[in-house]
């Protein structure tokens, strides 16, 4: 009688774990805000005025992008046909060189933004130029999370240089082809993998729905957003359980715990992957806020929904054990994976210093942080275009 009882509720934490909607996803603009991918125009024009001004930390900021490889305007790009990424980059073929090639991309529009220079608006062109005249597909177990990292970056790049370069970039029509057939196929499913993928290939596909002026792109990632970000971060009010994405069949709590690598107890700002890393939490706290400002950039604010306390949430806790906070025995068995990477700016921004919330842990890590750098996959810079930026 009693086990009977026990799992009818435990079926019943389950249901209610699976049955919580994540939220209505926000549909897409009748008309989209450009440059409108992560930073907009008015960000764009603040972080300028502080670096022309020598300000802190963005002058700091901006001398470090400018010191990187990304920054060179002498780097030669390295496109190919066929992407071909491996588990953990084995093999690596054009992987690397994807990836940065769209990063540097980024970074040249930026620079010439900042500066006027037409050098780098050039240089982000031949690099946008010349992946858009070869790659045709992506293969391997990676592909999708690859896809996703390059495809971030890309229409950062070119939502800048298409939308504030006075000059010409006579082939954008066929970067945007490229987008359309070698980025976006491949990622606007999603992923039932850990949910730093899916989360960071649902950012690629808002990034270039945006670029492509795709509306019904746009909505079908951001609803996917809506829910997997609900199920990557925890909060009290989901209930016992954390909630899940239905297609992935995650109904006992076993299987739950299981996903949640082993962790049983859920508290406010635990991710799915805390107890793999940091590094790959990282991943997917950044692409929340990423998304978040885009959506913001495009006229629907997610920050004053459950999506803003779900980042709000987890950049804290994450943030209290990466400034040294020993873990207690019920958190991943006592033993954690520090390693959030560069990833606060954004969100800090948007929560802290344009909302008003206190974030302590979130305000130390951020400020020690500074000036952010790259991590080389999909962040980058983001002290200079959302530092303290009111706009």
């Amino acid at each position: 009688m009693r086990r009977t009882a026990l799992l009818a509720a435990s079926a019943a934490l389950v249901a209610g774990a699976l049955a919580q909607p994540a939220g209505a996803a926000p549909a897409a603009p009748a008309a989209f805000v450009h440059p409108g991918v992560t930073v907009s125009k008015g960000q764009l024009d603040f972080a300028r005025s502080q670096v022309h001004a020598g300000a802190q930390p963005w002058k700091g900021a901006f001398d470090r992008m400018t010191a990187s490889r990304y920054a060179d305007l002498n780097r030669t790009p390295k496109p190919r046909a066929v992407v071909e990424c491996g588990s953990y980059s084995n093999p690596n073929n054009g992987c690397t060189d994807e990836r940065e090639d769209a990063i540097a991309a980024y970074t040249q529009a930026l620079a010439w933004y900042i500066t006027r220079d037409e050098r780098h608006a050039r240089k982000a062109i031949e690099l946008m130029d010349a992946w858009s005249a070869v790659i045709r597909d992506h293969t391997g177990s990676n592909a999708p999370l690859q896809t996703g990292w390059a495809g971030s970056s890309w229409p950062r790049a070119a939502e800048i240089i298409k939308h504030t370069y006075p000059g010409t970039w006579a082939n954008s029509g066929r970067f945007a082809t490229m987008l359309r057939t070698a980025y976006l196929p491949e990622i606007i499913n999603g992923s039932h993998s850990n949910g730093n993928w899916e989360l960071s290939m649902m950012e690629a596909a808002v990034g270039i729905s945006v670029f492509l002026e795709d509306k019904a792109s746009y909505d079908k990632a951001m609803a996917k957003f809506r829910t997997r970000t609900a199920a990557y971060v925890y909060l009290e009010s989901d209930g016992a359980l954390p909630r899940t994405v239905p297609s992935q069949n995650l109904d006992t709590r076993e299987k739950i715990v299981k996903y949640w690598q082993g962790q049983s107890t859920f508290v406010d700002g635990l991710s799915q992957e805390t107890c793999r890393d940091f590094t790959h939490t990282g991943y997917g706290l950044a692409a929340i806020s990423h998304v978040a400002e885009t959506s913001r950039i495009q006229g629907q604010d997610l920050y004053g929904t459950d999506v803003g306390e779900r980042l709000r949430h987890g950049l804290g806790f994450h943030a209290r054990y990466e400034l040294g906070t020993a873990a207690p025995g019920w958190l991943c068995g006592g033993s954690l994976k520090p390693g959030l990477g560069p990833v606060t700016e954004v969100g800090y921004n948007a929560l802290a210093h344009r909302l008003g919330n206190a974030m302590t842990h979130t305000r130390t890590l951020t400020l020690r942080n500074r000036p952010a750098g790259s991590d080389n996959l999909f962040v980058a810079w983001e002290t200079l275009t959302h530092g303290d930026n009111p706009a």
